[in-house]
């Protein structure tokens, strides 16, 4: 095997640059609230398929982008579209919420 055939990560600035509208949820294991959002999440998922992508971060293990995105408490939801950041809010969200939100940046 040789280098070309591994497969290429992304980064996080790779993903919330593509074409699909990202919605990136800031989280940490010990936090019930986002433990409750995981599900909330797979509806999302769910209901828009492949229109749109979903990203979780653990804030511990990710301090430099949670640092970046301003992110002081979790849970985080931030939807990107095109690089730019679009909409931001703490706390747990409903689904509807979400998929009304990410609508907005479908084409």
């Amino acid at each position: 095997m040789n280098e070309s055939d591994l497969p290429v990560k992304e980064t996080f600035h790779d993903i919330v640059k593509g074409e699909k509208p990202v919605l990136v949820d800031f989280f940490a294991t010990w936090c019930e609230p986002c433990k409750a959002q995981m599900p909330i999440l797979d509806e999302v998922a769910r209901v828009l398929g492949d229109q749109v992508r979903i990203l979780k971060i653990d804030v511990e293990r990710n301090p430099g982008i949670s640092s970046q995105v301003g992110v002081r408490g979790v849970p985080t939801l931030v939807i990107y579209h095109r690089g730019e950041l679009k909409w931001r809010s703490s706390g747990l969200q409903g689904a509807r919420e979400l998929v009304n939100a990410l609508r907005k940046f479908l084409s």
